[in-house]
């Protein structure tokens, strides 16, 4: 594993951002050590199924073409689908911190329901912010990130709450948290994408870098539900020899607490660990 000089930066483009250190060598960041060292069998089912369904619907007008182009379009279908996935969830993570930043906002229809989910959120929770859109970086692993938000929330009352969160009852908790949008659920990884911002050595700031802020829990928010993980939660360790954590994914979901909203908070149970 390189070592890095500090500081780590940001450095943001037209196309994305990259994290390099002071000697300008490019940081590798913590979801492209996580997707490039996860096995992704569900990835492989949904490009057929996003093809097959392309096809299916456009069955006519695929037929008026020669078969060449008949097969270019349909290899394209499932590039085609994943850009609208990355778009809408660009545009509800803008969105979610306009509202972290107590605007009103006005939402197209497509992604109202994501939107309306992150409303509930903040304010059946009273999330208060102390950072968004924050980047972070491991000096001992390698790897930086940006994750979306840092803040303490209170458990809404009335909530059915499993015995996980009961030692929050009755105050404040700091969490780090992720939105989500995809529309299949939330994957076991995120558990370790979540905790690579968690344990990170230092959160990057516009003079530097500052001691990683510890937290009590972390959340994926998406609609309609809440993926939550106490002080317990899977540890950051070796990134890039992780390779077993799909087929352990479900060992990171609890007992749900059922709120008088339609949002759920799942705890990452400790059992769920990195290799």
């Amino acid at each position: 594993m390189a070592a890095f000089l500090a500081p780590i930066r940001r450095k943001d483009t037209a196309r994305g951002h990259s994290y390099v250190d002071a000697a300008g060598s490019r940081v590798p960041g913590s979801t492209t050590i996580l997707g490039e060292g996860i096995p992704k069998p569900a990835l492989v089912n949904w490009a057929a199924d996003v093809t097959a369904d392309y096809a299916l619907n456009n069955w006519e007008a695929l037929g008026d073409k020669p078969p060449a182009a008949r097969l270019k379009e349909l290899k394209g279908a499932r590039w085609a689908e994943n850009d609208k996935a990355k778009k809408r969830g660009t545009e509800v993570h803008g969105f979610a911190e306009r509202l972290i930043g107590g605007e009103h906002v006005q939402v197209p229809d497509e992604i109202a329901g994501h939107v309306e989910s992150c409303a509930r959120f903040l304010d059946e929770f009273a999330f208060k912010p102390e950072h968004t859109e924050f980047s972070v970086a491991s000096y001992r692993h390698g790897y930086a990130g940006t994750g979306d938000f840092i803040g303490t929330i209170e458990l809404p009352a009335g909530a059915s709450v499993p015995a996980e969160w009961q030692p929050f009852r009755g105050g404040r908790v700091r969490i780090l948290g992720d939105w989500k949008t995809t529309r299949t659920g939330i994957f076991g990884e995120t558990a370790l994408q979540l905790a690579s911002y968690r344990y990170a050595d230092v959160l990057l700031t516009a003079d530097g870098e500052m001691p990683m802020p510890a937290v009590d829990a972390t959340d994926a928010i998406e609609e309609p539900s809440i993926i939550s993980g106490t002080t317990a939660s899977v540890r950051w360790r070796s990134p890039q020899k992780l390779t077993s954590i799909t087929s352990r994914g479900a060992n990171v979901l609890g007992t749900p607490a059922q709120l008088k909203s339609p949002l759920t908070i799942l705890p990452i149970l400790a059992t769920a660990s990195s290799m």
